[in-house]
């Protein structure tokens, strides 16, 4: 599998229809479908979409690549930015964190109130599993996060797309010996298990992909930027994404905003000027401090944005210039 057949257990829904391509399995009542097929654009009608997640999502470089991408075919459509650093879905924190770590579930109804998207994207996974090696309790209170994310978003009337988390690579932590065996005594994102990816991350990942809620759809992020680590690997052995483990680089980010392009057009993302890509940019950089300080949050150490109409304003600006 390549980037351009990326696997995703089921995508957006088409006007009404649920869609199940390549990974669908005897839980799709229906033949595939396809926006091709079916001759229609999957975000016909979405005016408002948002993105919740962790510091993943916060640094934002694979939602400028999909607004960038898809400006021009969807010049109103409004895309909102409101990961934030540390957060995961469950509420559990590594002792050694110097805070409590944000749960979504704490802001996901003021989220949605204020912004009143018409689909949300979501990806928690990183933070949940707090770096430790598995425990069917955080397992649990993940499933339970997630869960309850969905419900919540259906409530709101919106549709929902879950990312799956992408990998950890040990690799780059390996060299810097931030790497620990199963039996030390504590962890952290500091000093992160040595098999944190194999044993947690990946699991979570094969939940979601497994769950098939009629409720939300999936995108698979693991399977794809891993196979793409390892290809590459294979000439390059100290080729990484992340220079941490967890943090993707802007090349990582293109490969999350291709498999979520794959999952609605069935082609690839394609190239973006770099002038408009740019803009985009310093637009959502304005956008998503203003959105986070407009809907709240209780992550320590977070720059208060402009208030949502001036920080509206200064983005528009932006494209006279």
């Amino acid at each position: 599998m390549n980037m351009t057949t990326t696997r995703f257990a089921a995508f957006l829904p088409l006007v009404s229809c649920i869609l199940c391509l390549a990974s669908a399995g005897p839980t799709c009542a229906d033949p595939p479908a396809t926006a091709k097929t079916r001759g229609q654009d999957a975000l016909t009608d979405k005016k408002r979409i948002l993105f919740l997640g962790d510091s993943i999502t916060a640094s934002g470089h694979y939602i400028e690549y999909l607004e960038a991408a898809l400006r021009k075919s969807h010049p109103d459509t409004e895309f909102i930015n409101l990961g934030l650093p540390s957060e995961g879905c469950t509420g559990l924190s590594e002792p050694k964190h110097p805070f409590p770590r944000p749960n979504i579930h704490e802001r996901l109804d003021r989220a949605l109130a204020r912004t009143k998207p018409d689909l949300v994207f979501a990806c928690y996974g990183m933070n949940d599993g707090i770096y430790y090696p598995f425990s069917e309790d955080r397992f649990a209170k993940y499933r339970i996060g997630i869960d309850t994310l969905i419900v919540k978003v259906s409530e709101h009337g919106a549709k929902l797309i879950l990312l799956t988390p992408p990998p950890f690579d040990p690799v780059p932590l390996k060299k810097k010996g931030n790497l620990l065996p199963a039996d030390a005594k504590e962890f952290s994102w500091m000093k992160i298990y040595e098999h944190y990816d194999r044993d947690v991350i990946a699991r979570y990942a094969q939940w979601l992909l497994n769950e098939r809620s009629t409720a939300a759809h999936l995108i698979d992020l693991h399977a794809p930027i891993t196979e793409f680590v390892t290809t590459k690997r294979k000439d390059d052995p100290d080729f990484v994404l992340s220079g941490d483990g967890v943090h993707l680089n802007k090349d990582g980010h293109r490969l999350i905003a291709d498999a979520i392009h794959q999952a609605l057009y069935e082609k690839p993302l394609p190239e973006i000027p770099p002038a408009t890509l740019n803009l985009v940019a310093k637009q959502q950089q304005i956008m998503h401090a203003s959105w986070l300080s407009h809907v709240g949050h209780k992550r320590p150490g977070m720059k208060a944005g402009l208030p949502l109409e001036e920080a509206r304003s200064k983005a528009a600006a932006l494209a006279e210039k």
